[in-house]
């Protein structure tokens, strides 16, 4: 059945290099020329935002890239109000592609009187026009829940398997995928299950919030090459304690994948200086000079697999076949040959 409507995106400005990737991969795919529809996003002096869109859009499949990270609210903002100029201008469908979905840690109630802010900002985007949300990984998957709309989330880690493959050709024995947290064993265990290495567990008590006060591994690192998985790297406090109690306790090297490099703070120094071979990021959120600079960190595109993402989409065909390697390994081999 052919397709109507003409896909467009359009982007604020939290991760414009993403946004203008995704649109140069699509012109390739399609053989199209695939540009960031023309806009301006701008502020006020007292910092209200402004949304001016300079093309036609009626009838047309709206993409809106933009990640809601710092600053989260001044993002989120620019989202909502894109996707309300996109509606008054009779956009046939929205879609917001969040790369970094912010708030995903604010997902239940912890203590009495606190918000369940994730479930707010679902209501927000719903409330705005947006028709469905395309984004990687949630920090907790109940987020999926929150929406009344459907809902797309994407996993870094078939892209960080490609990588592993890559990077440790000859040393596969020896690698060790390790959550730092009970709660992130499913994710870890993901990235084993894909690489077919063993599993291990730091367990982590905190005193209070931000801060680690006890470490213990749960399982046999010695002599291992250690993966830690996660999904937020946000201080790098707890990344650079866990890296130092594997090698403490035996590892013979250890290295990082983390979806959503939020690195906040001295977080990028405490990198630079832990005993971490590397640290692999994406580009969900745009990486500052000190990322792009730091000796042991690499940051690893989502441009392809958001851009066959959204064209799938587009075409009404499976989003789930891209978390299989067959599906995968192609629009990413000029990556890893």
């Amino acid at each position: 059945m052919p397709t109507l409507t003409e896909p467009k995106l359009i982007a604020g400005n939290a991760n414009l290099p993403l946004a203008e990737s995704i649109a140069s991969r699509m012109s390739l795919y399609r053989g199209v020329d695939q540009e960031l529809v023309d806009a301006r996003v701008e502020r006020f002096n007292d910092g209200e935002i402004f949304v001016e869109v300079f093309e036609n859009v009626r009838g047309e499949d709206m993409f809106i890239i933009q990640p809601t990270s710092n600053p989260a609210n001044d993002n989120l903002m620019e989202l909502l109000i894109i996707a309300d100029a996109l509606r008054r201008s009779s956009a046939a469908r929205i879609t917001a592609v969040i790369p970094y979905f912010g708030y995903a840690r604010q997902d239940r109630r912890t203590k009495a009187r606190t918000p369940i802010s994730a479930k707010l900002v679902a209501n927000m985007l719903t409330g705005s026009g947006i028709e469905r949300v395309l984004t990687m990984d949630l920090h907790a998957a109940q987020i999926q829940g929150f929406f009344d709309i459907p809902v797309d989330n994407l996993y870094a880690s078939p892209i960080f398997a490609l990588d592993v493959r890559n990077h440790f050709k000859g040393h596969m024995e020896d690698l060790m995928v390790v959550s730092p947290d009970v709660g992130g064993v499913a994710r870890a265990r993901e990235l084993a299950k894909r690489i077919n290495a063993p599993l291990s567990i730091v367990d982590k008590r905190r005193e209070k919030p931000g801060e680690v006060a006890e470490m213990t591994v749960i399982g046999d690192v010695t002599d291992k090459i250690c993966l830690i998985v996660d999904d937020i790297c946000d201080t790098a406090g707890t990344l650079c304690k866990a890296a130092q109690v594997l090698m403490d306790k035996g590892a013979k090297e250890v290295h990082s994948y983390i979806s959503h490099g939020v690195m906040s703070g001295p977080a990028v120094e405490r990198v630079t200086n832990s005993v971490m071979k590397s640290l692999v990021i994406t580009d969900t959120i745009q990486p500052t000079e000190a990322i792009l600079k730091a000796p042991n960190i690499r940051v690893v595109p989502t441009a392809p697999i958001f851009t066959q993402a959204i064209l799938n989409i587009w075409n009404g065909t499976s989003v789930s076949s891209l978390f299989e390697d067959k599906t995968l390994v192609p629009i990413y081999e000029s990556l890893y040959r």
